[in-house]
């Protein structure tokens, strides 16, 4: 992610750095219809010894209207990547919202392949702030 133009976003856990970068969709998006539409892509960069596997993510999503939802499955976007040491798993997902700002943050279980153990890989909290926002009365 080196021509980032958007904020980015980074947490380390142990070993593991994620980063994300959110990017509002604007021709997604319909203000009126109160539906805003943001992608975002995650670095998991495997600083340490052993392979990694993503096995599960956990999303807590909420808007500035106070709606969370929680988001848990298997895996990223479809698969359950192995990161080995040195590398990066990078991928692009979206999230929909119903108020013009919000935020996300979560967690990836990796396990190791030579210990097997696994563990929850913090995601950064990150803002989701939409060029809207002012449209919002307090």
């Amino acid at each position: 992610m080196q021509d980032l133009q958007q904020p980015l976003f980074e947490q380390r856990t142990k070993d593991v750095v994620v980063r994300v970068e959110p990017e509002y969709l604007a021709e997604q998006s319909s203000p009126s219809d109160s539906r805003f539409i943001w992608a975002y892509t995650v670095e998991i960069d495997n600083q340490g010894a052993e392979d990694l596997t993503v096995t599960e993510r956990f999303w807590q999503i909420a808007d500035s209207r106070g709606q969370v939802q929680e988001v848990r499955g298997k895996g990223v976007v479809g698969e359950k990547p192995v990161v080995k040491p040195g590398e990066i798993f990078r991928y692009t997902s979206g999230a929909p919202l119903t108020a013009p700002s919000g935020m996300m943050r979560g967690t990836y279980t990796v396990q190791g392949a030579n210990t097997g153990e696994s563990y929850d890989v913090d995601i950064p909290a990150f803002v989701l702030d939409s060029p809207h926002e002012g449209l919002v009365l307090n």
